[in-house]
């Protein structure tokens, strides 16, 4: 192999280190540093915070917000599989068999929420 590969594999590996750590030293440098009472606290909307900050929150709202995100990732990955479906089909049966289980153990997903009656918004 061409040493010179591995010269520009190394000046990458550098730069891409060093970017981070030069840019956060960088804006310490030129930042202004101003210590108000104001800038400390927990909202700078000017008025003070009353209470406690830690407010307890029904367990079905990160429930609700976790089946969420996991069937969005999943619509993430239908995606590409609906755009290519055609070719998909025509190449034989094993993506079609393939995302049929997926969609089936997402339905079956879906129904275990269902029945736990995790999806009602309380």
């Amino acid at each position: 192999m061409d040493s010179r590969i591995w010269i520009d594999v190394l000046v990458f590996l550098i730069a891409g280190a060093s970017f981070p750590m030069v840019n956060v030293a960088v804006s310490r440098l030129l930042r202004r540093d101003w210590r108000e009472p104001s800038k400390l606290t927990t909202y700078e909307t000017g008025i003070r915070p009353y209470g406690d900050a830690r407010v307890r929150y029904s367990i079905h709202y990160y429930i609700f917000a976790l089946i969420f995100l996991v069937f969005d990732v999943e619509v993430v990955f239908l995606y590409p599989w609906a755009v290519r479906f055609r070719e998909l089909v025509q190449a034989g049966p094993f993506a079609f068999i393939e995302m049929a289980l997926f969609i089936v153990m997402l339905g079956v997903g879906l129904i275990y929420a269902w029945k736990k009656k995790v999806l009602r918004w309380v």
